[in-house]
């Protein structure tokens, strides 16, 4: 057990999960010395630092604040290995995010430096956002705005067309890729709209919200409109392509709010194209930020996009710091880490 009161701690926050927010949780879990430090994002992009990815460039910064810490609280602080190498006091990273990317976990292994994250932090608000991108796309919310507040153009008699009216979610089939902790809570959701929901997971045992479905071919086969919630590895990187669009009923929907790379960009546009997509929503993309002229900016009519905000909940950076904070009080009372990498 470590005396709470001789533990420092730096919260690297940023203008999403603010500093003081990391400060107020680790208060209510013991009385410790705490620097808050603001790191840019999102006002300033993240990226590759040295050999971590998805990082703010403050090794600096960083390497000055943890001077004496024993603890760093971050969400996108460089942990690097020189970072690592300048910083002999630190034994603990907690990481506010869904996964480590920001941190040389084998680094921070040879340092004998703990590293833990927060898993599920956003997955309540990436659900409601995702539920938000099926019903945009299905009932042409962005469309029908941009035509009225944009242009000043009344053309709800287009919409009430047999041809150009939407699709509601009742006794609709919708399949979900995937049944984590988002995937999840998407089904709930659908279920509680009537939805006809089913599932495909290989790795999910036990009850499920909706049916159950061994195959995604039979999946797409049987949907009107899919979402994934997979995560993102070398076996589901692509998975769905030209092959996979083909298989769904003419007029599907698509909805993406999980990772971009899990769907071929290059296919789904040839499927807006041809018509066999009818629609489609994404939050994420195979590059971000989406490059200037991609095809994707030619479907605007039928496309909904923004720019990868399924997790900007002010809920999402409270519950990540109170995450954030309860491992470090676990480290300082010597209990076992819920989170940890090393």
């Amino acid at each position: 057990m470590t005396n709470g009161n001789s533990v420092r701690v730096v919260a690297a926050g940023d203008h999403f999960i603010l500093p003081s927010l990391i400060r107020e949780a680790i208060g209510h879990e013991l009385s410790c010395d705490v620097v808050e430090l603001t790191l840019g994002w999102p006002l300033e992009p993240f990226g590759p630092v040295a050999e971590v990815t998805e990082a703010s460039d403050a090794e600096d910064e960083l390497i000055d604040a943890l001077a004496g810490a024993q603890v760093l609280v971050t969400q996108m602080g460089p942990v690097t290995e020189r970072v690592l190498d300048a910083c002999r006091d630190l034994r603990l990273v907690v990481v506010c995010r869904g996964g480590p990317v920001n941190v040389n976990l084998d680094a921070a292994k040879r340092h004998d430096v703990r590293v833990c994250y927060a898993p599920g932090r956003n997955a309540a608000a990436t659900a409601e956002f995702t539920v938000g991108l099926m019903l945009a796309a299905l009932r042409r919310i962005p469309q029908a705005h941009n035509l009225l507040a944009g242009e000043g153009s009344w053309q709800g008699a287009t919409y009430y067309t047999y041809e150009h009216s939407g699709l509601e979610l009742e006794d609709l089939p919708v399949g979900l890729v995937g049944y984590g902790a988002v995937g999840s809570r998407v089904a709930r959701a659908l279920c509680a709209f009537g939805a006809q929901v089913m599932v495909h997971d290989p790795y999910v045992r036990g009850e499920i919200h909706g049916l159950r479905v061994s195959s995604l071919d039979e999946l797409l086969r049987r949907s009107r409109v899919i979402t994934l919630h997979a995560r993102l590895t070398a076996e589901t990187r692509g998975l769905i392509g030209a092959r996979q669009l083909a298989l769904l009923p003419r007029g599907a929907v698509v909805v993406n709010a999980a990772r971009g790379p899990l769907l071929d960009e290059e296919a789904l546009c040839d499927a807006l194209e041809s018509g066999r997509v009818s629609a489609a929503a994404l939050d994420t993309y195979q590059q971000e930020p989406v490059p200037e002229g991609s095809r994707l900016f030619g479907f605007r009519d039928r496309l909904v996009m923004t720019p990868h905000l399924g997790g900007a909940s002010r809920a999402v950076a409270e519950k990540a710091a109170r995450i954030a904070a309860a491992e470090v009080g676990r480290w300082v009372r010597g209990e076992p880490l819920a989170h940890a990498l090393t």
